[in-house]
């Protein structure tokens, strides 16, 4: 599912977030280096795009050590070696700013990546795309460590900042200080002065995009990327694209799937976004979604009975006191960290970051029970985990990314009468997060550059078989999303494995069962029986 930009860094939630640790032969360890927005027919560009110009098609990658990421890529520091000694390196690939132009101008996108292990075996390259869309893939994967060290010993891992993204070319709109107050400000109006207030802030946020990055703003979307990722491959030495894509990722990966078929090698899409439905459609049912997980965590608190820290006798009456708690901090905001309250909007940004991953459950019950007393530091902190807030007050650009690619994807585009009318459709989905995800869908009214599709085609016929991912408990992409992603890219190509667990995905919860079919996929081959499952038991193993 799409991420709106209210919710944007939350696509990531379960793998990065401020609060929670994260995080190829070997190149020795010394240092050195190592040497059109038009959619297009699924026939007019395969495994070697001879519209692209040699130039680009044969350019050699120089691969170095990685610096510290930028402001925009999150900040930190440098990525370490990993276990074994193997360097992460970066470098960057020159793609066209206009695929209808190849031969003009070009921008540079950032990359990384980490050596297989076994290089006498090495299949190629495996790149990851970790959704937003907006996400830095230079700064994410690193923070996942060993995660995937079983497929690093077949593959190199690479994976890239998106064009808009970190940077490649990082799309700009508002500073610090403006963001700080975009997100404070009431994202849920409730009278005719505070829908102004919101619409105001809405052009505001448009205005600033269009001046800082208006000549870029057309070039961001989907298709430019899937191109992208198949100038990379053939850059890369792979004669096919074998990839790893969650959230956000798999609609990118189903859409070079329709552009690419017969490139395709080995391709797991993982948090499947449903391609079938438009930006309505899947703000709708993320807040089904959202809704979902915050039930069954109710449930959970319950269920542990003295322990939980957090009142009622039953799920529905926790979430009662949840939404209390929510109407007495859009009246009167509490202290959070510093200088900085904790107002409504952040408190639910807070909840929901932490309903990604079953691992922050703990934590949502902490900040909800501090917040009850007047401290709003924790969910503050989730909050601006989410918001992608550093520490310094700083915030990388997954924001500005994430509205400027999801505007020039859908040509979707809604008046404050339309939103008010679909408003009740949204309460009834989620009492907590319906009236915030309805008024999302403002966020691209004003948009500088028009939208591309409806829904994306992902149809890929003469593709390979496609391994798709569902999660039964995900808040961001409902599960439902994998069948559909299924059947959209066709007959023979699709092939579902659904893991019965709660967060967003599948494979980075270290369930062993989702991880031995993914690894046997990618590593040898082997697909697995369509309607396999996985199933996470209540001692925390799986079956």
């Amino acid at each position: 599912m799409r991420t709106p930009p209210s919710l944007r860094a939350a696509a990531l939630a379960a793998t990065v977030t401020a609060l929670l640790p994260l995080t190829a032969c070997s190149d020795g360890g010394d240092g050195t280096a190592d040497t059109d927005r038009t959619r297009n027919s699924p026939h007019a560009a395969n495994a070697a795009d001879t519209s692209m110009p040699a130039d680009l098609t044969s350019q050699k990658l120089e691969w170095k050590p990685c610096p510290a990421p930028s402001a925009a890529q999150g900040g930190g520091t440098a990525p370490t070696p990993l276990p074994g000694g193997t360097a992460w390196q970066c470098s960057s690939i020159k793609v066209p700013l206009d695929y209808a132009k190849p031969d003009g101008d070009t921008i540079e996108l950032a990359l990384i990546r980490a050596k297989a292990i076994n290089q006498s075996k090495r299949i190629g390259s495996l790149i990851l795309n970790f959704g937003g869309p907006g996400a830095s893939g230079v700064a994410t994967l690193p923070q996942f460590g060993t995660t995937y060290d079983k497929l690093r010993t077949r593959y190199d891992l690479v994976s890239f900042d998106p064009r808009g993204v970190g940077r490649s070319e990082g799309v700009k709109c508002e500073n610090d200080k403006q963001l700080d107050a975009r997100f404070e400000s009431d994202l849920t109006p409730d009278d005719a002065a505070e829908v102004q207030a919101y619409v105001n802030e809405q052009k505001k946020y448009v205005a600033a995009c269009k001046k800082n990055s208006g000549s870029e703003l057309p070039y961001v979307g989907t298709t430019n990327a899937a191109r992208d990722i198949n100038l990379m491959h053939q850059v890369l030495g792979d004669e096919k694209l074998h990839y790893l894509g969650f959230s956000y990722g798999t609609e990118l990966g189903g859409v070079y799937a329709h552009l690419f078929p017969k490139s395709v090698g080995k391709m797991v899409l993982d948090a499947v976004v449903d391609p079938t439905e438009d930006t309505e459609q899947s703000s709708l049912g993320q807040a089904q979604g959202f809704q979902l997980a915050l039930d069954n965590f109710a449930k959970d608190c319950v269920k542990r009975g003295a322990a939980c820290k957090l009142p009622g006798s039953t799920g529905k009456e926790v979430e009662l006191w949840i939404a209390e708690l929510l109407q007495r901090l859009e009246k009167t905001p509490i202290t959070g960290l510093g200088t900085r309250q904790l107002t409504q909007s952040q408190a639910i940004t807070g909840i929901a970051a932490s309903l990604y991953s079953r691992q922050t459950w703990p934590l949502l019950e902490e900040g909800l029970d501090e917040a009850d007393g007047g401290n709003g530091a924790l969910l503050l902190a989730l909050a601006d985990s989410l918001n992608g807030r550093a520490d310094d007050g700083r915030y990388d650009n997954s924001t500005a990314a994430n509205t400027a690619i999801n505007c020039v994807d859908s040509k979707q585009r809604f008046s404050v009468d339309e939103t008010k009318a679909k408003l009740p459709a949204f309460q009834k989905a989620s009492p907590i997060f319906g009236d915030y995800l309805g008024w999302g869908l403002l966020a691209c009214t004003g948009w500088p550059a028009k939208g591309a599709w409806d829904t994306p085609d992902v149809s890929a016929p003469g593709a390979p078989p496609i391994l798709v991912i569902g999660n039964t408990g995900d808040p961001a992409t409902p599960y439902e999303g994998a069948k559909a992603m299924v059947d959209a890219l066709g007959k023979g190509v699709g092939v579902e494995l659904t893991y019965e667990g709660q967060g967003h995905g599948a494979y980075n919860t270290g369930d062993a069962c989702v991880q031995k079919a993914v690894g046997d996929y990618l590593l040898d081959g082997k697909v697995p029986v369509a309607g396999t499952v996985c199933r996470l038991e209540a001692d925390g193993g799986d079956k």
